[in-house]
């Protein structure tokens, strides 16, 4: 299994060095990951080359035109046999959690298109029926920064990227939905603070019992809320 991104922005060269780093660039010099990168100003008819204007009845900054961004959505995914799935990085979409991760993991494309400025036109919305995932309450300068959030989560979950797929599952997060047991590694005892005895007595079912405790312990009680925050560009 390999995934593809496509990563729709006005500022791809922000992409250059996060894709030539750690797990990423290894996962794509293996076959399991591609991304391309397309700039939206390419598809503009405007002959200044502008993707935004002023918004109709006022209000301060610049919105996203809907003409260079449809049309760059639609010829790229028309570029191969599978259009993929749209994915609009905004804050009033849906909040990205590990099982929104894991149910864009089952993709083998995914088109993530990034805003700038104050925003998109709503046409664009009505026109490319995206799906529309925020990183939570706040708003960031663009989309380039939730994009890359996204590409660097779901590519743990694409078998082979991860040097023990197990990995994975043990995450915070992940299958149980609790956050990670407590690690120790060498040395020992460090400023005083020493490793738990109980992962040194090679006791492999106390060992599962107390990191599941401490696990539980680890997670609020409380539930994360779904209220959308006001709309911006990432």
């Amino acid at each position: 299994m390999s995934i593809r991104f496509d990563v729709l922005t006005l500022f791809p060269d922000l992409f250059q060095g996060y894709l030539t780093q750690s797990l990423l660039k290894l996962a794509i010099q293996a076959g399991l990951v591609r991304v391309d990168l397309w700039n939206i100003r390419d598809w503009t008819a405007d002959k200044h080359s502008r993707v935004d204007d002023r918004p109709y009845g006022g209000g301060p900054g610049m919105l996203m035109m809907a003409q260079p961004v449809v049309d760059c959505v639609e010829a790229v995914r028309a570029m191969g046999p599978n259009p993929g799935r749209l994915v609009m990085l905004t804050p009033t979409g849906r909040r990205l959690t590990q099982r929104v991760v894991e149910e864009l993991s089952t993709e083998s494309r995914i088109l993530l298109l990034c805003g700038r400025y104050e925003g998109f036109d709503d046409r664009i919305r009505a026109v490319l029926q995206p799906d529309e995932i925020s990183l939570g309450d706040f708003i960031c300068s663009g989309g380039e920064v939730p994009a890359m959030a996204i590409i660097d989560s779901v590519i743990r979950l694409v078998p082979g990227v991860l040097g023990d797929d197990a990995s994975a599952a043990d995450d915070s997060h992940s299958e149980t939905g609790r956050l990670e047991h407590p690690q120790y590694t060498r040395p020992r005892s460090y400023r005083g603070l020493d490793v738990p005895e109980v992962l040194l007595s090679g006791n492999h079912r106390a060992i599962a019992e107390w990191r599941e405790r401490e696990s539980r312990n680890r997670t609020p009680r409380t539930e994360t809320t779904d209220a959308k925050p006001t709309p911006g560009p990432g």
